[in-house]
């Protein structure tokens, strides 16, 4: 698998990550189980994608070289 798909696909699993944490942190807003200080598109939210992603990366790019 080239560099270039792995690229998209970790980019495309950042997206898809931040779009979910942020469904989870609105539906934990609105049922009032999160802090007051949680918030959606916050750093917690994209440093958790940016996590996400990386694993991904790691994890598709180990399978190439295997």
């Amino acid at each position: 698998m080239p560099d270039f798909i792995l690229i998209l696909v970790a980019a495309t699993v950042f997206c898809l990550a931040v779009v979910l944490l942020n469904a989870l942190t609105g539906l934990a807003i609105g049922l009032k189980v999160a802090p007051a200080d949680l918030s959606e598109n916050g750093l917690l939210q994209y440093g958790l994608a940016l996590v996400v992603a990386h694993l991904t990366w790691r994890f598709a790019a180990r399978r190439v070289v295997a």
